[in-house]
C-alpha cells in the first residue's frame, strides 16, 4: 500500500479541501460562541462539538486516502445496504429524533448524524458501479437506465418523507448529472421529469412552508419580519461587510439576528466579517477543489474510478454551489450546509472521505502511469 507523501497528491486539492476546513473551524466558533453561552452557558459548545467531528473527519480522511478505491465497488451492495438501515433509523424510537419540523437526524451515543449525507455518498458509489459496469449496454432502457434510477428513487423517497426536499433534489441533480455522463440516453433523463412534477406539487402541498418559501424568496422584503427575516438579516451581512469585511469575530448579525448563522448562513457571516475579499477566497476555494477534481476524473485509468471521481468532485461542489446562491437570494432557502465550513458533523465527516477517495485515485492512477 503506497505511503502518502506530499509529492505523491494532487496538492490543490487538498490544499483546497484542508483551507475551506481550517476556516470551518475558525467561522463555527466566531458565529456560536455568542449562542452557546446563552442557551449553554459554554462558549465553546458548539465548537467542542465541531472540533470532534473535525478530528474524526481527518482521521476517516487519511484512511480513505489509503483504502484502494476499487473496494467500494466491490462492497458497493454492502454499503447501499449500511445507507438504507441508516435511514431507516430515523423512523426508530430512541434512535431518530425532530429538530426543526423535520426526522432527519439519529442518535448514536453522545453524537447526532444525519443519514442522508452517507446516503449521497452511497448513491455516488452505486452509480459509479453501475455506469461502469454497464457502459456497453447504458443506452438500453431496461438495462442501462431503470436500475440507475429506481434503486436512488428509493433513497430520495426516503429523504423527501423526513422531509428534506433540498437534500432530494440536489441528489436527484447528482444522479442526473452521472447518468448522462455516464450516456444514458438523454431522452430517458427528461422523462423523469413527467412523475417527478406531481411528487413535487405534492410534497409542497402537503408541507405548505415549502411553498411559503419559494414565494418569499421572491421578495423577502414582504416579510422582513417573518419568513423573510432570515434572508434579509443575510442580505444585511453581506452590506455591512463591504470589501474588507468589519473584522473577524467583530460582526453583529450572528448576535441573534441571523438564525443558522454557525450553520446553513455562515458564508453571511464571513461576508460580514471579512467581506467581498473573504467571500471570494471561499469562492476560489471551491473553484479550485472542482478543477482539481474535474482533473482527477480525466486522468482516472478505469471507468469505476472515472464515475467514482466525477461523483464525488460534483457532490460536494453542487452543495457548495447550492448554499452559496442560497444565502445571497438566488435560490430559496434549502438547508444546505456550506461544505468544509458549516458547522453539521455528518456533512463535514463524509466530505473529508470524498476528498480521501479522490486522493486515493488520483495517487493510485499516478503510480500506474509511472
Amino acid at each position: 500500500m503506497a505511503v502518502l507523501k506530499i509529492g505523491d497528491t494532487d496538492r490543490f486539492l487538498v490544499l483546497s479541501a484542508l483551507a475551506l476546513f481550517v476556516m470551518g473551524v475558525v467561522m463555527v466558533y466566531s458565529t456560536s460562541y455568542i449562542v452557546a453561552i446563552n442557551r449553554f452557558g459554554d462558549e465553546f459548545f458548539f465548537i467542542k462539538k465541531h472540533l470532534t467531528y473535525a478530528f474524526i473527519g481527518l482521521v476517516m480522511f487519511v484512511a480513505a486516502s489509503r483504502i484502494p478505491y476499487t473496494i467500494y465497488g466491490k462492497l458497493v451492495y454492502p454499503i447501499l445496504l449500511l445507507a438504507l438501515v441508516l435511514i431507516l433509523f430515523i423512523y426508530v424510537p430512541g434512535f431518530g429524533f425532530k429538530a426543526g419540523g423535520a426526522r432527519r437526524w439519529v442518535h448514536l451515543g453522545p453524537l447526532a448524524f444525519q443519514p442522508s449525507e452517507p446516503v449521497k455518498l452511497a448513491v455516488v458509489v452505486f452509480l459509479a458501479y453501475s455506469l461502469s459496469r454497464k457502459a456497453e449496454r447504458i443506452k438500453d432502457f431496461y438495462f442501462g437506465f431503470l436500475p440507475n434510477v429506481i434503486i436512488p428513487g428509493v433513497f430520495i423517497a426516503l429523504i423527501l418523507m423526513e422531509p428534506d426536499l433540498g437534500t432530494a433534489l440536489t441528489l436527484s441533480a447528482l444522479v442526473l448529472i452521472m447518468s448522462f455522463a455516464g450516456g444514458v440516453r438523454l431522452r430517458y433523463l427528461l422523462g423523469l421529469f413527467v412523475p417527478a412534477v406531481p411528487v413535487l406539487i405534492y410534497v409542497v402541498e402537503k408541507h405548505p412552508y415549502m411553498l411559503k418559501r419559494l414565494l418569499i424568496f421572491m421578495d423577502p422584503w414582504k416579510d422582513s419580519l417573518g419568513a423573510g427575516f432570515q434572508m434579509v438579516q443575510s442580505f444585511l451581512a453581506f452590506g455591512s461587510g463591504g470589501v474588507t469585511g468589519v473584522g473577524l469575530g467583530e460582526g453583529m448579525q450572528k448576535l441573534f439576528f441571523l438564525p443558522e448563522a454557525h450553520t446553513d448562513f455562515i458564508l453571511s457571516v464571513i461576508g460580514e466579517e471579512l467581506g467581498l475579499a473573504g467571500v471570494g477566497l471561499v469562492i476560489v476555494f471551491y473553484v479550485v477543489f472542482l478543477v482539481s477534481g474535474i482533473n482527477i476524473t480525466l486522468k482516472a485509468k478505469d471507468l469505476f474510478g472515472t464515475y467514482l471521481a466525477l461523483g464525488l468532485t460534483v457532490m460536494v461542489s453542487m452543495q457548495a454551489a447550492v448554499n452559496m446562491a442560497v444565502v445571497m437570494g438566488l435560490l430559496p432557502p434549502k438547508g444546505l450546509t456550506l461544505p468544509f465550513i458549516s458547522y453539521g458533523g455528518s456533512s463535514l465527516i463524509i466530505n473529508m472521505i470524498a476528498v480521501g477517495i479522490l486522493l486515493n485515485i488520483y495517487i493510485k492512477n499516478a503510480e500506474e502511469a509511472s
